[in-house]
């Protein structure tokens, strides 16, 4: 072949491939609904969990995946108007944090896919038919730890306060945990409860107020969404009221709860990640079994109970996966 023969080849090849190439369809782009009741945080560990573990299947933001987050802060009557705007957006799935964002977005939709990511009890919330069978357009990670965590929750605080026998319960009736379960737990432990529910996070002052009036000497602390905004100012009135408080989540020891008990939460994220990407490769909702925690941690927060008074046994201790100094 000479000079003049091979270069009108390797130009006819080029424009070739050009057509070829502008004849295929562009990569598909897909759009995450990402909904939540708290304030915009950008560096949120749980977020960055998500989108992480997308990476790592493949879907990365800016590349072939959209987020369109939307939060509520703080405010339950925006959910619906939010959850709405997804649907409007033809989003591909939906992430629904907790109970709360998770009724919000089936409300506004029995098509888009919803993946959850600490919802409690989604059979009794009616989100779901079955964990094994879920049936609809929901599916994901329930925070479900078993029924009997908050029963060793409650076991958790008698041992650090042997003489303990009224304890306060912060209630969020939205984040539905079964209070029959704890109340079970605390007639077998001798202990009574005293129940104050709370709807906004300006109700929690006058909560630990009732409580203190009440002479509860420690309190577990049942709330979702709401109360994991308010993290901080719940811890900071337990110690206000030098009260010892248990939650499940880590994140509330961090914020100077005496201690926490359960799942979790960037485990629960990652593995929501896992359904996201399931569901944009295809898969339905309806016929993704959803999952039950696998990872817990205990929490003790050593500074707290040095300035609450309080020796934590060493038999406690012993069982801590991290102790705050």
């Amino acid at each position: 072949m000479d000079r003049r023969t091979f270069i009108g080849a390797f130009a006819g090849g080029l424009v070739i491939a050009r057509s070829v190439a502008e004849a295929q369809p562009a990569a598909k782009v897909y759009r995450i609904g990402f909904l939540n009741l708290g304030r915009s945080v950008n560096a949120s560990p749980g977020l960055r969990m998500l989108n992480d573990e997308l990476r790592v299947l493949g879907y990365v933001e800016g590349r072939n995946i959209v987020f369109e987050y939307r939060y509520a802060d703080g405010r339950l009557d925006r959910l619906p108007d939010l959850a709405a705007e997804m649907v409007h957006l033809q989003v591909d799935v939906i992430v629904a944090i907790t109970n709360l964002e998770v009724a919000a977005a089936k409300r506004a939709t029995a098509t888009t896919p919803i993946v959850m990511v600490t919802a409690v009890d989604p059979v009794g919330a009616g989100f779901i038919a079955s964990l094994a069978r879920p049936g609809a357009n929901v599916t994901g990670v329930t925070y479900d730890a078993g029924r009997e965590i908050q029963a060793k929750n409650l076991g958790l605080l008698k041992e650090i306060v042997p003489r303990l026998a009224r304890v306060g319960v912060l209630r969020q009736p939205e984040s539905g945990v079964d209070f029959a379960v704890l109340a079970a737990a605390a007639r077998k432990l001798n202990v009574t409860l005293y129940a104050v529910d709370f709807g906004s996070l300006d109700e929690l002052e006058s909560a630990f107020v009732a409580m203190t009036n009440n002479r509860v000497g420690a309190i577990i602390i049942l709330g979702g969404a709401l109360a994991y905004l308010g993290r901080q100012q719940i811890a900071d009135l337990a110690l206000k009221h030098r009260l010892p408080a248990i939650h499940t989540l880590k994140e509330y020891a961090e914020a100077g709860l005496l201690l926490t008990n359960g799942p979790i939460l960037l485990d629960l994220f990652r593995r929501a990640a896992r359904y996201v990407a399931k569901i944009l490769s295809g898969a339905k909702p309806a016929d993704l079994p959803v999952e039950q925690p696998a990872k817990f941690e205990l929490v003790i927060n050593l500074k707290t109970a040095k300035s609450l008074g309080l020796t934590i046994p060493q038999t406690v201790l012993l069982r801590a996966d991290e102790v705050i100094q």
